[in-house]
């Protein structure tokens, strides 16, 4: 039966990117709702360290880890670091990620449409990859992928990241399908319009008038996408997986 709120009480969660933005607000709502958190970040050591402090904070244990998404043997060396630390793993968020620059594609250099894909689509792989035997050889596990309603709305001059989050959406997918007869479990968070610093260089670049595009009239919080995440890595939505779910304000 339902409960209340949704519980995590006891369960062992990493977050990739988990030093700030969506990420931060997923570490922490995890943290609130009774779970032990890792995150993972790449060079920013002070804000990962405050990130902890805070999980800690709320009577829970904390841990960071540093590593390029980018780089699959240390992303390897941080999943297995991360579950050694904690015990296990019981859920993975695969978040981390970069925005690309705001221009046609015929435009787009190679070198930064390879950096995009790198850290957007090729470290979610990376860190599934090194998660996967981990959560198949204890038979359960939450897997929570962060994608981006970009990945559906397809606008012009974001190809890269357009593409990237598509892949996400698709590569979640298949994990789900392959994974479900194990108790695994995977699902996409779609976010739209949240306060970070993506968002800051989208309104940067189309101004405030996006706001007018959100049914629910303002912009959104990584605790909002946090509450999602809670549910989704929960005993609640145990009858969940390969889906994506869109967290927008109503926007799309």
């Amino acid at each position: 039966m339902p409960t209340a709120l949704a519980r995590l009480d006891g369960r062992r969660a990493f977050v990739t990117g988990g030093s700030r933005g969506i990420g931060r607000g997923i570490a922490l709502a995890f943290a609130d709702a009774g779970a032990d958190v890792a995150i993972g970040y790449r060079r920013d050591r002070e804000a990962a360290l405050a990130t902890v402090a805070e999980i800690e904070a709320r009577g829970r244990r904390g841990f960071a880890f540093a590593a390029d998404v980018r780089d699959a043997t240390a992303v390897d060396a941080m999943v297995k670091g991360a579950a050694q630390a904690l015990g296990a793993l019981d859920v993975v968020v695969a978040n981390a990620g970069v925005a690309a620059r705001f221009e046609p594609v015929h435009e787009v250099e190679i070198g930064y449409w390879q950096r995009v894909l790198d850290t957007d689509l090729n470290g979610v792989f990376y860190t599934l990859h090194a998660a996967l035997p981990i959560l198949r050889a204890q038979g359960s596990g939450s897997i929570l992928t962060v994608s981006s309603i970009a990945a559906d709305a397809c606008g012009a001059n974001g190809g890269p990241y357009v593409a990237a989050k598509a892949a996400v959406n698709a590569l979640t997918t298949v994990i789900a399908r392959e994974n479900a007869a194990l108790g695994i479990r995977a699902n996409v968070i779609a976010p739209g319009l949240v306060r970070t610093d993506i968002a800051d260089k989208l309104l940067e670049f189309h101004g405030e008038a996006m706001l007018k595009s959100i049914p629910l009239g303002r912009i959104g919080t990584p605790q909002d996408v946090g509450s999602l995440a809670v549910f989704l890595a929960s005993d609640d939505a145990a009858w969940i997986t390969g889906e994506i779910f869109r967290i927008d304000g109503g926007a799309w």
